[in-house]
C-alpha cells in the first residue's frame, strides 16, 4: 500500500524559507517520478516542481530561482527548499508520485495528505 506522509510546513515572514519533506513506502520509491503540487483557497491546484527517476526537475515559472526539489532514494524521502518565500505562496503543498520514471505528461496517481504553508507580509 502507497503512502506518502509531509512534513516541514508552518508559518514564517515574507523573505523566510522552509524544507518540506515527503517520506514515501510501499512501493519501489527509485523507479517512479516525484512532485509537488500546491492549493490555496480560491486558486487552481499548481504544479511546483517535479523530479524524474534520473534527476531531471522541472519547476513552475512562479517558483523558478526560490524553490529547489531533490530526492534521496536510500530514505524513500523527497524534499522541497523553499527560499524568498512571499505570502503568494501560502497554500498546501502535496506530494505526490507519478505513474512512470519520466515526469514528462506523467499523470500522478498517489498523494499525500499535505503539509501547510503559511507566508506573512
Amino acid at each position: 500500500q502507497v503512502h506518502l506522509v509531509e512534513s516541514g510546513g508552518g508559518s514564517v515572514q515574507t523573505g523566510g524559507s522552509l524544507r518540506l519533506s515527503c517520506v514515501a513506502s510501499g512501493y519501489l520509491y527509485s523507479s517512479y517520478c516525484m512532485g509537488w503540487l500546491r492549493q490555496a483557497p480560491g486558486k487552481e491546484r499548481e504544479r511546483v516542481a517535479t523530479i524524474s527517476t534520473s534527476g531531471a526537475t522541472s519547476y513552475a515559472d512562479s517558483v523558478q530561482g526560490r524553490f529547489t526539489i531533490s530526492r534521496e532514494n536510500a530514505k524513500n524521502t523527497l524534499y522541497l527548499q523553499m527560499n524568498s518565500l512571499k505570502p503568494e505562496d501560502t497554500a498546501m503543498y502535496v506530494c505526490v508520485r507519478g505513474s512512470r520514471a519520466s515526469c514528462l505528461l506523467s499523470p500522478f496517481d498517489y498523494w499525500g495528505q499535505g503539509t501547510q504553508v503559511t507566508v506573512s507580509s
